[in-house]
């Protein structure tokens, strides 16, 4: 992957606690802040995710259709073919645009 260089200025406290952190863990300050980085976007998505589950289990959803209907009702609502019919789910057959 190529990278980018990134300059990021930092007070004295954080880039103390930074080369702790390196120190730590015997790597770069480089590699800490990818690490980092990618930390807290792996955080943000599960907070994102557990939102979303959250909101979804606060719906009152009184009639549950079976799974074969619901999938259909999906598939129509989203012009999707039908696969009953020879067509791979999500692909138009050949000629049809």
């Amino acid at each position: 992957m190529a990278s980018a260089r990134l300059d990021v200025r930092l007070d004295q406290e954080r880039r103390r606690k930074l080369n702790a952190l390196a120190a730590a863990r015997q790597a770069p300050v480089s590699q800490v802040v990818r690490e980092l980085i990618d930390l807290a976007y792996e955080d943000a998505q599960r907070r994102s995710r557990q939102q979303a589950a959250e909101a979804l289990s606060r719906l009152e959803v009184t009639d549950v259709p079976d799974p074969q209907t619901l999938s259909r009702s999906l598939d129509a609502a989203h012009a999707v073919p039908d696969p009953s019919n020879g067509c791979r789910r999500g692909l138009l057959p050949s000629g049809d645009f």
